[in-house]
């Protein structure tokens, strides 16, 4: 291996790297305020991609309907709850927000062809299309479920990742979908190319932890996430909801998967079922922290994504089995200096 092979590899591992850490912090925020350990994380990465590669095919994507389907859903059960406690009021909201917006957006696409739009604006409404799934998938699955055991949180996060799949496939189809690159410019590094997408992903990546940083750290929603992150029930007692934590965190998770789906959909191709993959990559950098720590887990992200593609070089057949085996140590190591813990008691 000479220096431009290096650094093309640590160029591909540090890229692929930053979109594992976004999804190893969106996992361990999901699991730290809900106890979910949320499988189809990686489901919103294969939305956001191929939603934006149907419009950009000129197609209606098939996220609206599926936008549509679970508005419904959400609509039907509030608002028989809302109905029952006397509270019409606030039906009207809630018809607008969970089946006005979806068919309005339809409407829209229908009306002027997404060919016809600018790329900003064809981003913009993928990732409005993705993230409100969030909070409603929340809503359907896991608020009622709330104090179950991790073990059924897991079962239902499980039997949700392969029904979106399956979605994924009737909406989009079996072919992959590839976009265009956001930006041309191109760069030498040590002899070795620098693909300007590259440095626009590890860039957009870079602004999205720090953003993150900043919301945990100086908005009050932040502050309420991490207190229901380190005690729930101590949270509860203080005020905050624990049905607004959750959908709140759900609705991060859902704009971090589409927001990296769609700054990778230019560099691979992307597949109805390539979420899980990736995902599960960003779910090794999670257990890297443990779950818990979030600088441990994107540093543990960026890891994988180093060993991913210096392994693809030189053993590119069991890249994969060498990424998924750094988490049998890591695993043996928690379990050897960790102290067990019973689960908290709602």
């Amino acid at each position: 291996m000479d220096l431009q092979i290096f650094l093309l590899l640590g160029q591909d591992g540090i890229t692929n790297g930053a979109v594992y850490a976004l999804l190893a912090l969106a996992l361990v925020l999901v699991f730290a305020v809900t106890r979910v350990i949320f499988i189809p994380q990686g489901e919103f990465v294969a939305f956001g991609a191929l939603t934006l590669a149907s419009l950009q095919a000129g197609q209606v994507p098939g996220t609206i309907w599926l936008l549509l389907g679970l508005g419904t859903t959400v609509a039907v059960l509030d608002g028989i709850r809302l109905v029952r406690e006397g509270r019409y009021a606030k039906l009207p909201p809630l018809l607008i927000f969970n089946i006005g917006g979806p068919l309005l957006a339809a409407a829209g696409l229908f009306a002027v062809p997404p060919t016809q739009l600018p790329l900003a604006v064809q981003v913009v409404i993928s990732i409005l299309l993705v993230v409100p799934m969030g909070p409603m998938l929340y809503r359907i699955a896991f608020q009622p479920l709330a104090n179950a055991p991790v073990l059924v949180l897991l079962i239902v996060s499980i039997a949700l990742h392969l029904a979106l799949t399956g979605l994924g496939l009737l909406f989009f189809g079996a072919e992959g979908s590839r976009t265009p690159a956001f930006t041309d410019l191109s760069f030498e590094l040590g002899g070795a190319p620098l693909q300007g997408q590259t440095i626009l992903v590890v860039m957009a990546s870079t602004v999205l932890i720090i953003a993150l940083y900043f919301f945990f750290e100086r908005t009050i929603y932040g502050k309420a996430l991490r207190a229901t992150a380190m005690n729930r029930t101590g949270a509860r007692l203080m005020g905050i909801p624990p049905i607004l934590a959750g959908k709140l965190c759900f609705t991060l998770a859902a704009a971090i998967g589409a927001v990296s789906g769609i700054l990778i959909a230019p560099l691979t191709t992307i597949y109805y079922d390539s979420g899980f993959l990736i995902g599960l990559k960003g779910f090794v950098g999670a257990i890297i922290g443990g779950l818990a720590s979030y600088p441990i887990a994107a540093l543990g992200a960026i890891l994988v994504g180093l060993l991913e593609s210096y392994s693809s070089f030189y053993a590119s057949a069991f890249k994969e089995v060498i990424v998924f085996t750094l988490i049998i140590p890591v695993l043996l190591w928690r379990s050897l200096t960790s102290r067990h813990i019973e689960e908290e008691e709602e």
